[in-house]
């Protein structure tokens, strides 16, 4: 056989033996390990079944007691719903007595529900038979009973009640007087003032009577040109040396006093000129109106009112009221309506101003319908965003249902300084024709004898008739009178009205 054959053949035999002893050898390794396996899984077993054993015990232990707890819960309700079945049937048995005495009661009841019905009938019988017999004695039927003593009551409750407004009145009388004097008292205490003499008239002075031909010029063309352009009456008549201004409007006489005035001293009288003179004197009239208007409004301590405002308030220095400056009074009022408003503890800025401005719509009245206070109202109301001035304004002659403070405070002041001495002319005509409307309106009530105007109408003193007027009545008509002047008449300050009532005994010594 070659050899490399044999080479192979040997090398073959070799790998199987190797793989024989190779396989020979993992069989007996996995023997061993299949026999530790068994072993471990065998002490496992044991362990589970000794820890199993124990875990068993403990449970039947524990099961136990569980049985034993429930079955001593159990028996414990089973004690409570027998302990609540015994309340219930001892309440039961309460209610079945309660319900016994109530059925007792009302069977009571019902006894003396049917014994009182009996009675109140025996009663209303014997009661009618007591009205029979009562209309038989006294011939009065029940409804005429009841008419007169509701009639009697009624005269009763109104004299009773009549009297306690009285004595009510009284009180309040006195007690507001009394601090109303005090109150105005010392606010005119801390007020000074002149006595007005202004008058209404304007007069220019000349140097000679020559001037008066100058200022009629050729055919009357000077006159007229100054006639057209400050319109306005110029009155020449036999005064030496003057010429009257006439005019309704104060503002137009005063442009025309100063252009009469620059016209003398410059000397050329002609009518290019005269206009000339009259543009000046107006825009110097304009400016003089505001500087009083600021001025007003400055020395009264009013600040921030608008340029429209203070142009209005200027305006008033050349108007007058019964012979009273407008402006001059104006500023008189809004000090006192400060006064007074410090005293009230109120606010002294808004009645300073409402004071002031009380009298504006004295300066446009002649060119717009309705009464000053109104159109005062309106014109404050456009450049002034303060409601209590603008009530102020409007109720200053308390003519409006509803009156506020701030109205009360500047119609007080008002009067204070109307009615103060030398403040207020007035013309013979308006004062006879107020002192006869006084005493018309006195002598219209039923039951007045005569009837006097006196301390200059500011005092009406009327004297009843006492058969027809009681004390009580007199009272009645004081106030009656009184809502009547102050719905029927214009007039400044204040009137006292007094009622007199007397009895007079007179008899005969024969």
């Amino acid at each position: 056989m070659p050899q490399p054959l044999v080479i192979l053949f040997a090398f073959v035999i070799g790998v199987v033996f190797g793989a024989m002893v190779v396989m020979l050898t993992r069989g007996l390794f996995a023997n061993r390990q299949v026999k530790a396996a068994q072993k471990r899984a065998e002490r496992i077993e044991a362990e589970a079944r000794v820890e199993a054993k124990g875990i068993t015990n403990e449970a039947r232990i524990e099961g136990d007691k569980i049985r034993a707890n429930a079955e001593a819960e159990v028996r414990e309700r089973r004690n409570e719903m027998q302990r609540q079945e015994n309340k219930l049937d001892q309440k039961e048995a309460l209610l079945d007595s309660r319900l016994d005495e109530v059925d007792q009661k009302e069977r009571s009841l019902a006894a003396k529900s049917k014994q009182l019905d009996e009675q109140r009938d025996e009663i209303e019988k014997q009661k009618e038979a007591q009205i029979a017999k009562l209309e038989q004695i006294s011939g009065m039927s029940v409804d005429d009973a009841k008419e007169l003593l509701l009639n009697n009551v009624d005269a009763e409750l109104g004299a009773e009640k009549t009297r306690r407004i009285r004595d009510f009145n009284v009180i309040l009388t006195e007690e507001a007087e009394e601090r109303a004097r005090n109150i105005l008292a010392q606010v005119i205490q801390r007020n000074a003032s002149e006595v007005v003499t202004e008058t209404t008239s304007s007069i220019v002075p000349l140097p000679s009577d020559d001037m008066k031909g100058r200022l009629i010029g050729r055919e009357g063309r000077n006159i007229r040109a100054l006639e057209q352009a400050t319109g306005v009456d110029l009155i020449i008549d036999d005064t030496p040396e003057a010429v009257t201004i006439s005019s309704f409007d104060p503002i137009r006489r005063e442009v025309a006093k100063q252009a009469l005035n620059k016209l003398i001293l410059d000397g050329r009288i002609h009518p290019s000129r005269i206009e000339e003179i009259v543009d000046k004197a107006r825009e110097e009239v304009e400016a003089t109106i505001y500087s009083a208007g600021e001025q007003a409004a400055y020395q009264v301590g009013v600040h921030g009112l608008h340029p429209e405002l203070i142009k209005l308030l200027g305006r008033l220095k050349y108007r007058t009221s019964y012979g009273q400056n407008v402006l001059a009074h104006s500023m008189e009022v809004a000090t006192l309506s400060g006064m007074i408003a410090s005293e009230l503890h109120a606010n002294v800025a808004i009645a300073k101003k409402a004071g002031l401005l009380h009298d504006i719509g004295k300066a446009v009245d002649r060119e717009v319908e309705g009464t000053h206070a109104a159109i005062g109202a309106d014109l404050v109301k456009q450049w002034d965003k303060s409601k209590d001035v603008v009530r102020g304004v409007a109720e200053h002659h308390l003519d409006v249902a509803d009156i506020s403070f701030w109205g009360f405070i500047v119609s007080a002041a008002d009067a204070i300084s109307s009615a103060r001495p030398g403040a207020r002319r007035e013309s013979m005509e308006n004062y006879i024709a107020r002192i006869k409307s006084l005493e018309e309106i006195a002598d219209s009530f039923a039951g007045v004898d005569k009837s006097y105007a006196i301390q200059a109408g500011r005092e009406i003193r009327i004297l009843v008739r006492p058969e027809q007027i009681d004390d009580l009545g007199s009272m009645r008509m004081a106030r009656d009178i009184v809502k009547k002047i102050e719905e029927t008449l214009e007039y400044p300050g204040q009137i006292k009205v007094t009622v007199v009532r007397e009895t007079r005994a007179t008899d005969f010594a024969k």
